[in-house]
């Protein structure tokens, strides 16, 4: 072989050898993202006496009173077991049946529920310290699922705190430290605030009928100003509202979906409760407001099967914010068939769901996700898609009890736990499939 040639040779294997080891590399580090490794923070918080609380570090199980929220080998162990058990006995009549027939599921989120926010000036999202805040979504689930499981003063004070931060222009900063009220950082104020507090006093108005004009009349200011605020918001040319950070916390320069069923939740909302506190005629501002931004969602995101940005293609958990529980109960056809292939999309490998078909490839499951996909399902109908979503949750809570905020790849429990917007999602869907049946 010729000079040449041996060198034209050995500078071929060189490259085949430097393309193999990058390969090597390269499926080595996607390897390493399609598995993420997220540590679980705790297995739960439970009460310790007077009001306070702690988290239990993982593998701790001995600190906690076994199927409770609550310390052990503390003074008052034994009567904060007594206030939890009483709490539980006071929830409405569905929810004591299912309990009696052993609903662990439900009892975790309950005992979840009530830990992030029984005297506290409001629900926080978690205990873990970056998640000590209040964001206003969370907070209007926690007020929807307190109201629901008989709770109603407690939803009514979860709203009475969103409406003491309330801006006067009717926006929402994205969270609050709960004792201050104020925002604890710079993140951008969200549109959807205003519609989620909407709904969620809707719910508490469906879930108390007999008393809703008692509770909501004090919270007249709050929704005067998300109606004025969702209203102003609506584009006159487009009929749209305007880009905003939604669940993703991420600013945003193109619509998405998640930001627009937000706002179309809350109109719809608001135009439900504003006859109850005397605002008839703000509430037919807001009806025609809430038509015409329903066909304009089911005309610029309908063609495309409401994708997260208006536009796109990619699919996102916000569709599940057009149907019952959130949106109306009689889902087109079209809509619902959106919901199953978004939940399609976002499977992961242990199971549940990412938030989004576009969503980071990590295999990571988020339970929140996939809570609004079980209580979608659940307020639809479809208890053969809703139930299988729910026994998932139960079968990857902590060991402890407690709801995670993530699920890795292989079924581990990660990062928050618990989450109160799962734990309030988990007794939304767990009512509607009572209702269902």
């Amino acid at each position: 072989m010729a000079p040449n040639s041996r060198i034209a040779r050995r500078a071929l294997l060189g490259g085949v050898g430097a393309a193999a080891y990058s390969g090597a590399a390269y499926w080595s580090i996607t390897e390493r993202i399609m598995r993420a490794e997220v540590p679980l923070y705790s297995e739960t918080v439970a009460f310790s006496g007077g009001g306070a609380r702690e988290l239990v570090p993982v593998g701790h199980l001995d600190r906690v009173v076994p199927g409770t929220r609550v310390l052990a080998g503390r003074p008052q162990s034994s009567l904060l077991v007594e206030e939890e058990l009483a709490w539980l006995e006071e929830c409405a009549p569905w929810v004591r049946r299912r309990l009696d027939g052993g609903d662990d599921v439900l009892r975790s989120a309950l005992l979840d529920l009530r830990v992030l926010s029984d005297g506290l000036p409001v629900s926080v999202a978690g205990w873990t310290d970056r998640w000590r805040y209040a964001w206003p979504r969370d907070v209007s689930f926690a007020s929807a699922a307190l109201a629901r499981c008989g709770h109603a003063e407690q939803a009514a004070r979860q709203l009475g705190f969103l409406q003491r931060v309330q801006r006067e222009d009717g926006w929402f900063e994205a969270r609050y430290n709960i004792s201050t009220g104020r925002r604890p950082d710079r993140r951008v104020p969200q549109l959807d605030g205003s519609g989620w507090a909407a709904w969620s006093a809707g719910q508490v108005a469906t879930a108390a009928p007999d008393r809703a004009t008692e509770l909501l009349t004090p919270l007249r200011p709050m929704l005067v100003r998300c109606a004025r605020r969702l209203l102003a918001s609506i584009d006159a040319q487009t009929a749209l509202p305007p880009p905003s950070s939604d669940y993703w916390e991420l600013v945003e320069t193109t619509l998405t979906l998640g930001t627009a069923a937000a706002v179309l939740a809350g109109l719809r909302s608001v135009t439900q409760v504003l006859p109850l506190v005397g605002e008839m005629a703000m509430a037919d501002r807001t009806r025609r407001a809430s038509d015409l931004l329903a066909r304009q969602v089911r005309t610029q995101f309908g063609p495309m099967g409401y994708p997260r940005l208006l536009g796109g293609s990619a699919a996102d958990a916000a569709v599940t914010f057009l149907v019952a529980p959130i949106g109306p109960t009689t889902a087109d056809i079209e809509v619902m068939s959106a919901v199953d292939r978004a939940q399609t999309s976002m499977m992961r490998p242990a199971g549940g769901l990412a938030p989004g078909a576009e969503w980071k490839n990590d295999g990571v499951s988020w339970t929140p996700q996939t809570a609004l996909f079980a209580s979608a399902w659940a307020a639809t109908g479809y208890e053969g898609k809703a139930e299988p979503l729910l026994e998932w949750l139960g079968a990857h809570r902590t060991d402890a009890g407690s709801f995670p905020e993530k699920v890795l790849h292989d079924g581990r429990p990660a990062a928050v736990a618990p989450l109160a917007w799962t734990a309030a999602l988990v007794v939304i869907a767990r009512h509607e499939q009572v209702r269902a049946a």
